[in-house]
């Protein structure tokens, strides 16, 4: 290959090399990134070593909604990541008795199951398969934060555990499962339907 004719070609793969760089720099920082599930604790939903694609985008536009599977650096170690399931919102309370999972409003109001002036209702968590015998606990959840927990209960190290999530450390939501192939899915692990069902007395 004539000299002029190699620098030419080379001049031409760094141009291709810089404006790839970027595209895919921009869309890896503030788009999507890829996520590797490691462990059992979102058992059966996902399961270790599938790998995922993040939804970066999403809740720059809205806030993280309860249901979401979230991708977010874990608030005792930044540079961990862990994905989890959104069970309690702002403002709320939650509260677990016998493995089951209640929230309620901070507001005061209603007379059904109340706890410190609160009205409870009972969720609809059909991706639930073990609940495990954990502990009875209720869970104020602050401002910008929120209660989440892993779909494998007795497995997971959650909100149970080591408290809040900040709304900062929420990364993003699982967009898409690439790995393995017989399991690729949009939106995986979302639910056409999640809510909490009637007013209901907290066990006590």
């Amino acid at each position: 290959m004539p000299e002029a004719h190699r620098e030419n070609f080379f001049i031409e793969l760094l141009k291709f090399v810089l404006v790839a760089a970027a595209i895919v720099v921009p869309v890896r920082l503030f788009v999507a990134q890829p996520f590797i599930v490691s462990g059992a604790s979102m058992d059966p939903t996902f399961n270790n070593g599938q790998y995922l694609i993040i939804d970066e985008l999403s809740y720059r536009l809205h806030e993280p909604e309860r249901g979401d599977v979230v991708i977010f650096r874990y608030p005792r170690g930044p540079k961990e990541f862990f994905i989890k399931r959104i069970v309690g919102l702002p403002g709320e309370t939650v509260a677990i008795r016998n493995g089951v999972v209640y929230v309620a409003k901070n507001q005061g109001s209603g007379s059904a199951g109340i706890i410190g002036n609160d009205a409870f209702t009972k969720l609809d968590e059909p991706y639930v398969v073990n609940r495990g015998n954990g502990a009875d606990a209720t869970h104020p959840v602050g401002q910008n934060e929120y209660f989440v927990m892993g779909d494998n209960r007795p497995e997971s190290s959650d909100s149970r555990i080591w408290g809040m999530l900040p709304r900062a450390n929420i990364i993003g939501y699982a967009y898409l499962r690439l790995l393995p192939l017989h399991k690729l899915d949009i939106f995986p692990g979302a639910l056409s339907h999640y809510s909490p069902t009637d007013t209901a007395a907290l066990p006590q």
